[in-house]
């Protein structure tokens, strides 16, 4: 520790602290542009020069180590000097369009000016004028206004992970500019524009909507993934403009993923359902509340009385609220039936569980990991956030190593990988079983065995991949020996807000209950879809569809009224997305985060809490008494608890066992940015890279099918067929077709892991 003066205010900091530390943690403010807690130290700006005694000339605060003794004035006159003559440098070629900038109101230059500016300027001769740079769909740009802080150049190279801008030229010829004119592909590049501190990076979707003192911001939590992200949701006269991150460290530290930050176009999409609809003689009209009630209620009871409770099962997105899930099962219980579910993407449940599958650590643990093996996940896409904790612990000496199909770049080096097809992924793990037991192996395997044993704090990571696999079961159980043998926790990546919380709230079968799959093969005679697209959302979409055809009722209630649930249901029941109900999430650390409503309901639209609350009194089932979605939550979640209802242990052993595909296999992984209804309907990132859909496959496959990169390409599985761009991707493995599932291109599509049908269109 050392004791220094700063302001003469005596303190007393850790050693290797900085000035602008010392005085962020006293309540000092230095002013400054290029500093971030975050970032590396740049000391470029200047702006927080400081007086330090028996130096020569004011020094950078952000870049002085405190020293025994040391005496700082943040406000002498040498320093304010210093300070307002650094102010009118940056002022010489900036553009007076603060009434046309998007970042007014919330500037720090504007901020900054009106305390260290002069009131006229002294320079006279022409600005400097920099052409805008097209980052994309996502990021607006107004290049003239950059003051060269380097936030968003350092933002990629020790954030994001990939270096996408860079500074070119000297002095007044500075720019800050993408390399070779490319759009910006990070999953996280949102953050620049939050990192900037003024106009010269903007939201595009964002763009001229409204004004920072004319937003109201509400606190909420994230549904797109299993972390629960802190966002603030601010909205003007009714509507959400726009989400930006609320810092927590705990979770999301000060970041925000572009699906969590752009998501919110889809909020008030065209087909936003806002009354209820009734389906007559297959015709579509809207009616009244108690009419669609009403209509539901008898015609559930009829199915029920007719073909027995047995016939009668229910399905919810993951991404509903545990009040949502828990008032589902409930009622689908208290009508006799425990066909109830909403793993809705998962194909193999005979792994008996003890508890809800959680991630097994606190998400900050995931940065101070020494040693990580991945197991089926593509990592920026699903879990961008939960991949920045990795890149973290990477930098920090750790390893990682990959069992997956796919072999994106996770912008960071693996120590080992072995990529090989869904059908070769139980087999690769049971080698890294077996050369952990022992056994001599041969290839990758070695080389991920000796970074398992690296390290005392490791872990196993299943991702969405893993969890979707046919085989999902045995690669559980040959994860849980993994980490038994080498010492590492075992921990599930959550799909979505609750993956977890979905447990405890009960949405799953007891023993006698049917499954999602078990649900869509049989196909129950009256469904209730709780936020479920049906074209959409399950493992196998086609089967999935034809369940609902053939059933003698579908009860939606939904967000949306998509062409699928047009086609498939009888009633469609509008609810509202996570912005204007209250509710709960479970991440996938377990840890619970209530929220509330940022906007009034649209239209006649009511929280699905609350819809079916009145469904259970129209049934006149006891216990649906319901004044506030706070009892619902207390409810459901009992005694709170929540810890004690985390495992990732089964029950039993998993025998193993070997699976074949005749043909090519599907590597069907579900697309970044169709991972549910919000943003699948967000236009702006819908216009991403991430977003585009095409048949993946390799040289050698490609040349069989006599197929070039580039032609269109036919795919078929079942009855379903659809068209695509036949693609190049050399690191697949053999008898592969990589295609995206969650999408409209592939919607006619069965299973996302089944055997796939290639031939030129």
């Amino acid at each position: 520790m050392a004791n220094i003066e700063i302001d003469g205010k005596a303190l007393t900091v850790p050693d290797g602290s900085t000035v602008i530390d010392a005085a962020d943690a006293a309540g000092i403010y230095i002013p400054r542009f290029c500093y971030h807690k975050k970032l590396s130290v740049a000391a470029n700006c200047r702006m927080c020069l400081v007086d330090v005694e028996k130096a020569p000339k004011p020094l950078p605060a952000c870049a002085t180590p405190v020293v025994e003794g040391m005496k700082v004035q943040t406000r002498s006159a040498k320093a304010l000097a210093a300070q307002k003559s650094v102010m009118e440098f940056i002022l010489i070629n900036h553009p007076l369009d603060c009434p046309i900038c998007d970042q007014g109101g919330e500037c720090q230059l504007q901020d900054l000016a009106v305390g260290y500016g002069k009131g006229e300027s002294r320079y006279h001769e022409e600005k400097r004028v920099v052409f805008n740079k097209n980052l994309g769909p996502l990021i607006s740009t107004d290049m003239t206004r950059c003051i060269h802080c380097t936030r968003c150049v350092r933002f990629g190279q020790e954030i994001g992970g990939i270096m996408e801008m860079g500074q070119i030229g000297r002095g007044e010829h500075s720019q800050i500019t993408p390399f070779l004119g490319n759009a910006i592909e990070s999953e996280l590049s949102g953050n620049m524009i939050d990192l900037c501190p003024v106009g010269a990076l903007t939201s595009k979707p964002f763009r001229f909507k409204a004004r920072s003192w004319e937003l109201r911001s509400t606190p909420s939590i994230s549904p797109h993934d299993g972390l629960g992200s802190n966002v603030e949701i601010q909205s003007k006269n009714g509507t959400v403009v726009r989400v930006l991150p609320r810092d927590n460290e705990a979770i999301n530290e000060c970041w925000l993923s572009d699906r969590e930050r752009f998501s919110y176009e889809g909020l008030n999409a065209a087909d936003r359902l806002q009354r209820p609809m009734i389906k007559q003689n297959d015709q579509w009209r809207e009616c009244d509340w108690q009419y669609a009630l009403d209509f539901a209620a008898s015609a559930l009871k009829a199915v029920k009385d007719k073909r027995g409770a047995a016939e009668v099962g229910a399905l919810a997105t993951p991404h509903a609220t545990i009040e949502e899930l828990f008032l589902l099962q409930k009622l689908t219980r208290a009508l006799g039936s425990d066909n109830i579910d909403f793993r809705l993407r998962q194909a193999d449940f005979s792994a008996e569980l003890q508890d809800a599958p959680w991630l097994g650590m606190p998400v900050a643990e995931l940065s101070e990991l020494n040693s990580v093996l991945l197991v089926g996940t593509s990592l920026r896409a699903d879990h961008p956030l939960l991949a920045l904790r990795l890149r973290q612990a990477v930098r920090g000496g750790a390893s990682v190593s990959l069992v997956n199909p796919v072999d994106d770049d996770l912008l960071m080096p693996l120590a080992a990988k072995a990529i090989v097809a869904p059908s070769a992924m139980v087999h690769a793990l049971d080698q890294v079983r077996c050369a952990l037991a022992g056994e001599n192996v041969e290839g990758a395997t070695q080389a991920i065995v000796a970074a398992l044993k690296s390290g005392e704090k490791k872990a196993v990571l299943l991702g969405n991949l893993a969890q979707h696999h046919p085989q999902y079961a045995e690669l559980h159980y040959l994860a849980q020996q993994i980490a038994e043998l080498s010492g590492a926790k075992l921990g599930f990546l959550g799909e979505a807000a609750n993956s977890v919380g979905g447990y405890l709230a009960q949405a799953v079968p007891q023993a006698s209950g049917k499954n999602a799959a078990a649900m869509l093969s049989a196909a129950p005679k009256a469904m209730i879809l709780l936020g479920v697209e049906p074209d959409r959302d399950p493992y196998n979409a086609a089967q999935a569809m034809s369940a609902l055809r053939d059933a003698d009722l579908v009860v939606a209630l939904c967000a949306y009224k998509s062409d699928a649930l047009l086609e498939s249901a009888d009633v469609l029941l509008p609810i509202v997305p996570f912005s204007e109900t209250s509710g709960t999430f479970v991440s996938t650390e377990g840890r619970v985060q209530s929220f509330v409503g940022a906007v009034k309901p649209l239209g006649e639209s009511r929280p699905a809490w609350k819809v079916l609350r009145v469904l259970g009194n129209l049934f006149e089932l006891a216990g649906f008494d319901y004044e506030n979605s706070e009892e619902v939550r207390n409810e459901a979640l009992g005694d709170g608890n929540v810890a004690g209802k985390l495992s990732n242990a089964l029950k039993s052993a998993k025998p193993l066992s070997s699976a074949s595909i005749a043909g090519l296999q599907r590597i069907g992984e579900v697309a970044a940015y169709h991972s549910d209804a919000v943003v699948r309907r967000a236009s702006a990132l819908q216009k991403t890279h991430a977003a585009a859909t095409q048949a993946w496959m390799n040289g050698g496959v490609l040349a069989k099918l006599g197929v070039a990169a580039g032609e269109t390409v036919k795919l078929s599985q079942g009855n379903g067929s659809v068209t695509l761009i036949a693609a190049r991707d050399d690191k697949l493995p053999d008898g592969c077709v990589r295609v995206a599932a969650g999408c409209a291109a592939t919607a006619a599509l069965g299973g996302l892991f089944d055997e796939i049908k290639v031939e030129r269109a």
